[in-house]
């Protein structure tokens, strides 16, 4: 569906969707709170450990990485049950995928700070 909005209401509009987005995330996922919580933790470390800039900002896209894959992962789950409420094969194969993209988030927050702790 084609927006009729265009320029700055367009963006203004856009900026609305994505806030609405996040209330929906923080309200109806236990797990995207969770995951919140732990990259803010993970941002106080970065703002007390002895590091360059780049090295935190390495540190801090590590973290933002677990929060897009969450999202993305809620965003899969909440479209196949749209689709299916039904337990099917292919809607454990796309929510296990999602599942997936979390946890290679994860492993990668685990390998990009002990390499850069160490």
């Amino acid at each position: 569906m084609k927006s009729k909005h265009t320029g700055i209401m367009r963006i203004l509009k856009a900026f609305a969707y994505s806030l609405d987005g996040f209330k929906a995330a923080f309200k109806g996922e236990a797990a995207f709170r969770q995951d919140l919580l732990f990259c803010l933790f993970g941002a106080v470390l970065i703002a007390l450990i002895s590091a360059s800039t780049a090295e935190k900002i390495l540190l801090g896209l590590s973290l933002f990485l677990v929060l897009f894959a969450e999202l993305a992962n809620t965003a899969i789950e909440v479209v196949v049950d749209l689709v299916s409420p039904d337990r099917h094969e292919l809607a454990k194969k796309a929510k296990d995928i999602g599942s997936l993209i979390v946890l290679l988030s994860f492993i990668n927050v685990a390998v990009i700070w002990g390499v850069v702790l160490y």
